[in-house]
């Protein structure tokens, strides 16, 4: 089964995460099928959030299952 979740990057206390594809079986620092889009909790100025929007409706499309923190992105955005 795929889901569509957050997968953490960036240093100590500098949290930077993807928004990756990836199947369910995999460890989260595994090898994702694609990145979707970014999110940066802690940025001061410019973007904090970019999701390819197409790309996140034909993976559930699919069949991918965002997690509870995705979904609360898309709804947040207007994606879903």
């Amino acid at each position: 089964m795929l889901s569509i979740r957050l997968a953490r990057n960036g240093a100590k206390k500098r949290p930077f995460y993807h928004i990756v594809v990836s199947e369910n079986d995999r460890i989260p620092t595994g090898q994702a099928l694609e990145i979707i889009g970014f999110v940066n909790p802690i940025a001061t100025a410019g973007e904090t959030l970019r999701i390819d929007a197409d790309k996140a409706k034909a993976w559930i499309k699919k069949g991918a299952q965002p997690s509870k923190t995705v979904l609360d992105l898309f709804k947040k955005n207007a994606i879903l």
